[in-house]
């Protein structure tokens, strides 16, 4: 789309994004469990009081994991309609996006692990 394109208003676009997030919520099973782990990080980082250094991790981890979710459905959705055979290339596709996932899923849980542990081990 041209940046000079008028036919829809700026705000319309929010509206196509949110649709995409809800979309995702609904249709993935990954996309559900990333949510709700997200709900019981914000949860416990409200319980434990951490820092606002911690804070901006525990966003960029949720915010980030969120993100790579959605551009991997999306990756699939496009390889998905262009074909609907085998082909090694588009195995490729899926298989690398779900390994960038992967990633920043580990990544995520590091954070975690090196963010919670201090707070959980204060409790024993």
């Amino acid at each position: 789309m041209d940046s000079q394109d008028k036919s829809f208003p700026f705000m319309k676009t929010f509206v196509f994004a949110f649709t995409g997030i809800l979309t995702a919520l609904r249709m993935e099973r990954n996309m559900r469990f990333h949510f709700i782990a997200s709900i019981i990080v914000i949860i416990g980082s409200f319980s434990f009081s951490i820092t606002k250094v911690e804070w901006v991790f525990v966003l960029f981890a949720i915010g980030g994991m969120f993100a790579l979710e959605l551009m991997n459905t999306a990756i699939e959705r496009v390889v998905d309609l262009i074909t609907t055979e085998f082909h090694p290339l588009a195995k490729q596709a899926k298989d690398l996006a779900a390994g960038a996932v992967l990633v920043y899923a580990i990544l995520s849980v590091v954070i975690g692990i090196v963010i919670f542990s201090p707070y959980v081990l204060k409790l024993f």
